[in-house]
């Protein structure tokens, strides 16, 4: 049986004879009936399965995109006519530079492309606008390259990191505080340790060669120490903000990233 993309098998829609209603918030628990009548946008949050340090999950990135992703689809419901869904996370990545580390799953560039490209093409068939809600950094030459392709197909596709200023790089300050936030308990701060707080450009050099191991033998990036619940707050809410305000302003730039 001949099997084919989404882009060959994608049906031509007339949204014009499609009114809009009110449809849930999480795109898992609607039925298709639901959507067959709306014209929903969706928010897909990108995550990773790797190792955070001794003290945090596996799945760090992913909790982070989603909860950042399911924030911004409540702020955008009041600010917008437009019905936002959050759909389930794509919870694997390219993490091959901590694959030193047990536990990280990755699936690299090239696939996490692939992916994406697909999960769009699809999702585009009945969606009116997508966004990838991206919690990783390994995953931006993907993204930048799966979207830049959406967008050269006519879809109206981009995507939005979940960045602070001044944050640490992996497993520090930032995403621990974040997660003192989101998820205390999942947070084991009898074994946080401090890692290598030194500027991630005097150290990609060295990552490029030998991964994150090569840096930091904890797998940290930074100082989790002094993490609070508070700063993880703050960080949250300014991640959400600038998510909010860059769907709200749709500016795709040349890698499709939202400005």
């Amino acid at each position: 049986m001949r099997v084919e993309s989404a882009e060959s098998c994608a049906p031509q829609v007339n949204w014009a004879y499609h009114r809009r209603v009110a449809l849930p918030v999480e795109l898992a628990g609607s039925t298709s009936g639901q959507l067959r009548d709306g014209y929903p946008s969706l928010l897909v949050p990108v995550g990773s399965t790797e190792q955070h340090g001794p003290h945090l999950p596996l799945d760090t990135d992913t909790r982070i995109a989603a909860a950042v992703a399911r924030a911004t689809a409540a702020g955008l419901a009041g600010r917008s006519t437009e019905s936002w869904l959050v759909a389930p996370a794509i919870a694997y990545g390219a993490s091959g530079e901590h694959q030193s580390f047990p536990g990280t799953v990755s699936i690299g560039t090239e696939v996490l492309e692939r992916v994406l490209v697909e999960y769009g093409r699809s999702a585009m068939t009945w969606a009116h606008r997508l966004v990838f809600v991206n919690g990783h950094g390994g995953n931006v030459d993907a993204l930048r390259a799966a979207v830049r392709r959406m967008r050269f197909e006519s879809r109206e596709v981009g995507w939005s990191p979940c960045v602070t200023v001044g944050g640490d790089a992996h497993a520090g300050h930032t995403e621990t505080s974040v997660m003192l936030h989101l998820a205390p308990a999942d947070v084991m701060t009898e074994r946080w340790q401090p890692g290598n707080s030194a500027p991630l450009g005097q150290l990609i050099g060295a990552m490029r060669r030998g991964g994150v191991a090569a840096v930091s033998e904890v797998g940290v990036l930074g100082d989790p120490t002094t993490a609070t619940a508070r700063d993880g707050e703050e960080i949250f809410t300014a991640m959400v903000d600038d998510c909010i305000r860059r769907v709200r302003a749709w500016m795709p730039g040349d890698d499709g990233m939202l400005a």
